[in-house]
């Protein structure tokens, strides 16, 4: 597994950034170039542990401690292919997954851990520069057909798995384009769109069908899907989580999801007049982002490119530890201070804050309001509870406030209420275990069944999905279930 002694010959490294002044002026993504020797040696760090306990923080179960020796030794075609075994697309993960196998790693015990997640993307962006990645249909097929409803991670993973498997696939998304999150709600200096398109093109090439523009459960209804032998909702978990707080309704206040999409249509040069869509911009403005998310950081990047005067992030938790908790042991995922390159293009993050009231005149938002929020413990419970502390009320200027507070689950007054499918206490699709729905023939994955969650579970969820829907259609699939590493520890 890499070189014996490579972790006590080199060191983490990572790759540079772009000055944030000269990026905050373009929306191309952000890292430069790796050099391949300093690769190499990264690779060399990945221990021979015994126990690749990696395995056990990745949910696709990704075969690390193989394609990192591969890189060491010069065997790209080789790591490529271990790296396709488990990962549909790790061109997606190696830019944003926020690396669970990393915390997970031997070494991160006491060192820094190997740059697994940098040597994923460079593993596929060489293949794809080789000309390795190519289209591979399936040799025969097996007369069935499959809906695959969203064209998210979870939903291109299960249809491209139910492909291999000789199914005619259809996935239909709702946007004019395809993609789901990774088009419209991730900003393209985390990831250019030609990405996804360069991936889109292999799986149509591979014999899969996409229908864009087709919100199912309007324009196409439980009804219409009977003819397939399959569905499989992939729809994610697109309610966003409000707040009922006095002066909610002032304009300038919107969902995250709301102005992040709206931005990622402009970046791909459409005319958001003539869609009929309204502007929501920073430029110039006092900006308020709650939340203490990917999709909080995701509006802070995207308002830093716009030129806002002013960005403060409110986050309701105290400010965690930079280091590992000691009631966090290795190898969960900690709960410590993380700082994307967003935070570094001039955002003030205040923490421990709620939204008391968001005030202004004239219909519009002008300042929030807010109270400090303090744990305290509560009986019964482990953890201690946020509550506010009386008398610490503060005004803050607000132009613009960006709610990025979570989301509650798939919408249900389409294709959900359609089929009559139960949702679980979070609000999302409940299924079995084998990610059926209580109507047979309906399966659902990813965001839709198990809530908002990290792309490297949305395509885990997609694989799993897509190997029981085999399972349904033939009585046996011959596609993988998920890798070694099974379930993450402490999920």
């Amino acid at each position: 597994m890499g070189k014996i002694t490579g972790f006590k010959e080199f060191t983490r490294i990572l790759p540079r950034k772009r000055p944030v002044e000269e990026r905050i002026r373009d929306y191309r993504e952000i890292y430069l170039p790796f050099p391949k020797e300093t690769l190499i040696s990264q690779a060399a760090r990945c221990m021979d542990c015994g126990v690749p306990t990696c395995h056990s923080g990745c949910p696709l179960g990704n075969l690390i401690p193989d394609w990192n020796d591969r890189v060491y030794r010069g065997q790209w075609r080789d790591a490529i292919r271990l790296l396709h075994r488990t990962n549909n697309f790790p061109e997606f993960t190696g830019r944003l997954c926020p690396a669970p196998c990393e915390e997970a790693c031997v070494l991160a015990i006491s060192e820094p851990a190997v740059t697994i997640e940098q040597i994923e993307k460079e593993i596929i962006e060489y293949a794809f520069e080789q000309g390795w990645v190519v289209p591979e249909p399936p040799a025969r097929r097996t007369g069935k057909t499959v809906a695959v409803i969203g064209s998210g991670p979870a939903g291109l993973a299960c249809a491209q798995q139910l492909n291999r498997a000789g199914h005619t696939v259809t996935v239909f998304e709702r946007d004019d384009r395809s993609g789901g999150l990774l088009r419209y709600g991730i900003p393209d200096f985390k990831m250019d769109k030609g990405i996804i398109d360069r991936r889109l093109a292999i799986l149509e090439a591979e014999g899969i069908g996409f229908r864009t523009g087709v919100h199912v459960g309007t324009d196409v209804t439980a009804e219409d899907l009977a003819d397939f032998n399959a569905v499989v909702i992939c729809v994610g978990a697109t309610r966003p989580r409000d707040m009922a707080v006095p002066g909610r309704e002032l304009d300038g206040v919107h969902f995250a999801m709301a102005y992040l999409t709206r931005q990622n249509r402009r970046v791909a040069g459409d005319d958001l007049a003539v869609m009929g869509i309204s502007e929501i911009s920073a430029a110039g403005k006092n900006v308020v982002v709650i939340g203490g998310g990917d999709t909080s950081s995701d509006c802070i990047g995207n308002c830093a490119r716009q030129g806002a005067k002013q960005i403060l992030n409110f986050i309701k938790y105290p400010e965690p530890p930079e280091a590992r908790p000691e009631d966090q042991p290795w190898p969960c995922w900690p709960d410590r201070l993380r700082t994307t390159p967003s935070h570094e293009e001039g955002c003030e993050r205040h923490w421990g804050l709620m939204a008391k009231a968001f005030v202004g005149h004239g219909g519009r938002v002008e300042n929030v309001i807010t109270l400090d929020l303090r744990p305290q413990s509560v009986a019964g419970r482990k953890k201690p509870v946020m509550k506010p502390v009386p008398g610490t009320e503060r005004t803050w200027p607000a132009d613009l406030v960006l709610l990025a507070i979570g989301f509650e689950g798939p919408e249900t007054d389409t294709l959900v209420t359609q089929y009559g499918l139960t949702p679980d206490e979070q609000g999302n699709i409940r299924t079995d275990a084998s990610h059926m729905s209580d109507r047979p023939g309906v399966f659902a994955a990813g965001d839709a069944s198990m809530g908002a969650s990290l792309i490297v579970w949305a395509i885990s969820e997609g694989r799993e999905a897509a190997r029981s829907a085999d399972i349904y259609l033939m009585g046996r699939s011959a596609l993988p279930t998920r890798g070694p590493g099974d379930l993450p520890p402490c999920r």
